[in-house]
């Protein structure tokens, strides 16, 4: 039999053709059409004012910052998805006109770490290491050796009784004020430290500025406190990675509350306290998370005071938690202070009237070294439902986290004690887990703080206290030398809230069109091109003209925008 005639496949041989033609001029354009669904163009001015307390963002963008070094600019790009994960891939840098041009190839290597980078400065010792050997002179009240042991976490507390208040071995004798070494003990084991910083995303300052200045708060001159800041900044002004953002991607951790850092005046008189830290020109460009902030200022972040807990495991919080749910409080109300005798506008006098005259109140003088005991402090707030916590010598008290540690229902007199404070680390709203009781009303005699207190229904105490419990990890400093697995502490808040402010500083975008016709505005210019694109070709479109950019010809879309552009 003979061969068939080709005609005979010629059909079914055509419809195989038509179909593949058909599946890949599908598929190109699919793949056109994602490249090109998100793409935009921004400039980004440095404002401060709408950044405080922003939290991260998650836009899904490609990045390109343009530093200017040797006359020719580095740069960091990094390749953002929804998740927040970036793809880091090699870079090819190109020079034209003094602006490099960065594009990234896409790859499947995601890095946990995109957004959480941080670079920690290796300060000159007398910033830091040398307050802590001579750790004797830091306080003319106390001698802080004791307190710089075990990492900042003060001495262990062993308890000499059998009533096991405090449960298991990670309790220490933490000094109030410690916040700072602390804090740097713990950032040196932060799973996303980077030598590199031109990755990270934040710098830390590791100054004791808190210990610094607590040295010269009594007797000293104003240039003999100002000394040491003068010279951090002078140093920071020096590097190169102060330059980028002219110290705007850099924070600093102060274990004392903002009145120690921005004092108003040159003078001598009395009542000038502190040192002018954070009101030098340098140092105002930085963020600062301390334990108080007096007053609305947009680079003042406050975070919880140390508490005596530092546990090493996620298991250690899960038990004292539960101990919390379970523990028996015959008491109704409890304050652990001392009178104000010599200060007319406190109220604490008051508050104490108000607990003596009481049988359901549990009163804790602090007087010689009482309150200076983790066990009889952590017994009386673990009796009791509600803590008293009004003003101090300021706003804010350490016993506020104590009391939270021991599930104790914290009652306020004053919203800058708390709800104006935390807001990283608290509810915002603040009767989820506290009691609100307006300092004048107790003041002029217009309400028991007791019989308040008993109004208060038993289902609504259950459920704050679980509340007060639930915030016991974010207000507690782990032992700086471990890590929990599931559990965020204070300390990751902190950081993530940083990175958060940081990240918002960047993505603050205001109207390049009129901001650029004013010089002043030049040097806070921070230049910064987005692409929501994984295809390195669109770099082939990008025209820049010297340091005026002029247009941008993406894939026949165009972008026109004038200027002058600040290249850091």
């Amino acid at each position: 039999m003979g061969k068939p005639p080709l005609r005979k496949y010629f059909n079914p041989l055509w419809f195989v053709f038509l179909t593949a033609f058909v599946f890949c001029v599908s598929f190109l354009f699919l793949d056109y059409y994602l490249t090109l669904t998100d793409r935009r163009i921004t400039i980004l001015l440095l404002n401060t004012n709408d950044a405080k307390h922003s939290q991260l963002s998650k836009p899904s963008s490609f990045s390109v910052d343009f530093s200017e070094t040797n006359g020719c600019p580095i740069k960091t790009s990094h390749y953002t998805n929804q998740n927040n994960v970036t793809d880091r891939a090699s870079n090819i840098p190109r020079c034209v006109d003094n602006v490099e041009l960065v594009t990234k190839v896409h790859t499947n290597n995601l890095d946990p770490c995109s957004g959480k980078y941080i670079y920690v400065y290796d300060l000159p010792s007398r910033f830091n290491e040398d307050l802590l050997k001579g750790c004797h002179s830091l306080s003319k009240w106390v001698d802080m050796c004791p307190y710089m042991s075990n990492l900042g976490l003060g001495p262990k507390v062993i308890e000499k009784s059998n009533e096991e208040v405090l449960l298991n071995g990670s309790w220490y004798a933490t000094n109030q004020f410690s916040l700072e070494v602390i804090f740097h003990n713990t950032m040196k084991h932060y799973k996303c430290l980077t030598n590199d910083s031109s990755l990270a995303s934040a710098i830390y300052v590791p100054y004791y500025a808190g210990l610094d200045v607590g040295q010269y708060l009594w007797g000293f001159n104003v240039s003999t406190r100002d000394a040491s800041p003068k010279e951090l900044v002078k140093w920071l002004a020096q590097q190169p990675e102060w330059k980028r953002m002219l110290g705007r991607d850099h924070f600093i951790v102060g274990g004392r509350i903002g009145s120690d850092f921005r004092r108003m005046t040159d003078t001598e008189k009395k009542h000038d306290w502190g040192t002018k830290l954070m009101f030098l020109p340098e140092a105002s460009n930085m963020s600062m998370l301390l334990i108080e902030s007096v007053a609305s200022y947009d680079n003042d972040f406050p975070i919880p005071y140390p508490t005596y807990f530092h546990p090493s495991k996620d298991m250690e919080i899960f038990q004292w938690q539960q101990r919390m749910r379970i523990v028996k409080r015959p008491y109704l109300f409890s304050f652990a202070g001392a009178p104000r005798p010599s200060s007319s506008s406190s109220m604490r006098n008051d508050i104490i009237k108000h607990c003596q005259s009481s049988r359901s109140c549990n009163f804790l003088g602090c007087f010689d070294g009482n309150c200076d005991d983790p066990v009889h402090v952590m017994k009386v707030f673990q009796s009791s439902v509600f803590c008293l916590q009004p003003p101090g010598d300021s706003f804010t008290r350490r016993s506020t986290f104590d009391s939270i540690l021991a599930g104790c229902i914290p009652v306020f007199f004053d919203p800058r004690s708390a709800y104006d404070q935390y807001l990283w680390h608290f509810p915002e709203n603040g009767s989820s887990y506290s009691v609100y009781i307006p300092e004048s009303d107790v003041k002029g005699k217009r309400v028991m703080i007791n019989e308040t207190l008993s109004m208060v229904s038993e289902s609504e105490v259950l459920a704050m206290r679980e509340e007060v419990i639930k915030l016991i990890p974010r207000i507690i400093y782990r032992d700086p030398s471990s890590s929990l697995e599931t559990i965020e502490d204070a300390f990751d808040i902190a950081v993530k809230g940083i990175l958060g402010r940081i990240e918002a500083l960047r993505r603050d975008i205001t109207n390049v069109n009129n901001s650029v016709l004013y010089p002043e505005l030049y040097h806070n210019l921070l230049f910064k091109i987005q692409f929501n694109i994984c295809d390195p070709r669109f770099e082939n479109g990008i025209h820049l003209l010297g340091k005026s950019m002029t247009s941008f010809d993406v894939n026949k879309h165009h972008f026109t925008l004038t200027g002058y552009i600040k290249c850091f």
